[in-house]
């Protein structure tokens, strides 16, 4: 019993991560309905970000995140502005692909500037692990739960009790009827691309943190695509809900399913799920379902 306890508080705590990174996903997508393949090579580059702001420039702690999730965020809008505003009237395809290029292209340019190597961030927390229900666990992976969970909340709250944030609910329901209220769908667009990058400022902090910086931490990107499907691409409970759901899954098959067939259960246990859902509720598990007359 002890052991299943300690992996379901490990798989909830790494679901909390999960779910930040999801988020970037589903807002996106609930703004414009295009998925962001290069989601997970901005989270790799939020953490090597962070990292220079750190080692290099020597900031504080706060401060260093407050400026990469700045930079992330004018990243955002840049690629917005600059990349899929052109792109208004195409095929929904032109820009998946434009994402996807994206993707290789920050691929590319990390390496060249910070090598390829893991670099991990300047010790802050002590190393000696603290026991939560018995379960002995990291300081840093506590640190990062508390601090995803927190701005998890503050991402609620946005998009409840903000005028930026109803808009982007009112254009996510209704793009037609949002425009027809006074609502500018390009500053909304806009400003979601440039939360995104805010997100993914948050989870390259907290990802680089725990596993290092190079460029395969852009593959959290793929780890986290089975919660935003499973959750649904346009609900924000899904994801968070989702994320929790596919952390303790991991763990748990991790713990009983690898040592009886040898390792990878872990990563592949969430895609079955995801399929077995989706042979269900084709639109994830709270997605909201879209019936055309044809």
């Amino acid at each position: 019993m002890t052991f299943f306890v300690e992996l379901t508080v490990n798989g909830l705590m790494v679901g909390a991560l999960y779910t930040l990174v999801a988020l970037g996903f589903v807002l996106v997508y609930k703004a414009s309905e295009v998925i962001n393949f290069a989601q997970g090579e901005q989270v790799m580059l939020g953490g090597y970000l962070a990292l220079m702001m750190l080692a290099s420039v020597r900031l504080p702690l706060p401060v260093a995140i407050l400026a990469t999730m700045a930079v992330m965020a004018g990243l955002g809008f840049v690629v917005e502005r600059g990349i899929l505003r052109p792109l208004t009237g195409y095929p929904v395809v032109s820009v998946i692909m434009a994402t996807i290029g994206l993707a290789a292209v920050l691929r590319g340019i990390t390496p060249m500037i910070w090598s390829a190597e893991v670099r991990g961030f300047p010790a802050i927390l002590p190393a000696t692990p603290v026991k939560i229900l018995g379960v002995p666990i990291s300081p840093v992976n506590i640190a990062s739960a508390v601090l995803a969970v927190v701005f998890m909340a503050i991402f609620g709250y946005f998009f409840q009790r903000t005028r930026f944030g109803v808009a982007i609910r009112a254009v996510s329901d209704d793009p037609q009827a949002a425009a027809a209220m006074g609502i500018d769908l390009r500053i909304v667009l806009a400003l979601s691309w440039a939360i995104a990058g805010i997100v993914s400022a948050m989870g390259g902090v907290i990802w680089g943190n725990m596993l290092g910086v190079d460029p395969y931490l852009a593959l959290v990107g793929v780890k986290v695509f089975p919660v935003v499907i499973l959750g649904g691409l346009d609900s924000i409970m899904g994801a968070v809900i989702a994320g929790f759901l596919v952390g303790v899954l991991e763990n748990l098959a991790a713990g009983y399913v690898d040592p009886l067939v040898g390792g990878g259960a872990k990563d592949v246990v969430p895609f079955v799920v995801l399929i077995a859902v989706l042979m269900v509720r084709p639109y994830g598990l709270f997605g909201r379902e879209i019936i055309e007359r044809v």
